[in-house]
């Protein structure tokens, strides 16, 4: 039977003693140079009429304070056995997970940086850059947390020696990949696709599945399409790059659109064209690129007159449609009520 050594226990009392106190004075001193470093950057950033110092130093505040933190510990690690011992289980892990913070605040920063660098461009060129910056930035994002989620992992043995017993075998190596990481990899390409060719962006106004509305955001996986109702329909990102789809806004200048007017055969077109670009003329929605009338159709006991108009969008279309549809009908009535259609 081993003997109670009381000469062992004082000395790993010792020991734990300075590993603690090595790594008190560790942390004070990372937690310090923090609170120095950013208080002189956050005198920097008020002295810079620029936001972009501000969003860039917010978003690398926590992740820089734990990584001067992890830098002290380690070198205080260098004086100290025990302390170097639990730096040299645990850092393995702390490294990794620390770089990755670090570059996906700086992926987020910079993203939140161009977003607020959209004032004073054109609508187009605006929303253009807004869905460059966000698939882009979560493109990297996605990298980011893949790539330091894998360098944590492979620092486990466990894993480590799964890893390398599929190494082994590249056959099923490339089946386990190709299954597994076909949907993120899709996801991810499909997104990478979406910012360079840009078939949508945010705030377009798009048709798809027999639904129309804005999209609102786009994700890797799927897109948000915002309803005229404030519904919101979830569309998978690959279906605006495997199917066709009506897109309103995808070039700048305008939209066009038109209102039928049924009328009766035989009553004079010119007054009621006249009619027609008056009360157009008096619209705010109307942006004076498109305002004609056209004799569109003419069928037994019916003439259809159509009422073509533009807008500046779509949101405005709808109304400026809605609000000459009215019009148009109140003068019929007043002005040439013989000329209304039963099916008017």
């Amino acid at each position: 039977m081993a003997r109670f050594d009381p000469g062992e226990l004082v000395g790993w009392s010792q020991a734990l003693s300075s590993a603690l106190l090595h790594g008190g004075i560790a942390i004070a001193v990372g937690l310090g140079l923090h609170l120095l470093l950013f208080a002189l950057l956050d005198r920097i950033a008020r002295l810079s009429p620029a936001q972009t110092d501000n969003i860039l130093f917010a978003r690398l505040r926590q992740p820089v304070r734990w990584s001067l933190v992890a830098m002290a510990i380690a070198l205080a690690a260098e004086s100290d056995p025990l302390l170097s011992r639990f730096w040299g289980a645990i850092a393995r892990f702390v490294v990794p997970a620390l770089m990755g913070w670090n570059a996906y605040a700086l992926v987020k920063a910079f993203a939140a940086i161009l977003e607020n660098a959209e004032r004073g461009v054109d609508e187009a060129a605006m929303r253009s850059r807004r869905t460059r910056v966000t698939l882009l930035s979560r493109s990297a994002a996605f990298l980011i947390v893949v790539v330091t989620v894998a360098l944590v992992l492979f620092n486990i043995p466990g894993v480590r020696n799964v890893g390398v017993t599929l190494l082994a075998s590249a056959g099923m190596i490339t089946l386990v990949l190709g299954v597994a990481a076909q949907p993120a990899l899709k996801s991810l390409i499909a997104g990478i696709q979406m910012a360079l060719t840009e078939p949508i962006r945010i705030g377009d106004f798009v048709v798809v599945e027999g639904e129309s509305g804005r999209i609102e955001d786009i994700r890797l996986s799927y897109v948000i399409v915002r309803t005229g109702d404030e519904r919101r329909i979830i569309v998978p990102t690959a279906k605006f790059l495997d199917s066709s789809f009506q897109n309103w806004t995808r070039v700048g200048g305008g939209i066009t659109g038109s209102v039928v007017l049924p009328v009766r055969p035989g009553h004079p077109v010119a007054p009621i064209r006249e009619a027609y670009l008056g009360l157009l003329d008096a619209q705010q929605d109307w942006d004076r690129r498109t305002g004609s009338l056209q004799v569109s159709e003419i069928r037994p006991g019916m003439v259809e007159l159509k009422l073509i108009m533009s807008a500046s969008d779509p949101a405005r279309l709808q109304q400026l449609r809605s609000t000459m549809r009215e019009s148009m009908l109140e003068w019929l009535r007043t002005e040439m009520p013989d000329a209304l259609c039963d099916t008017a």
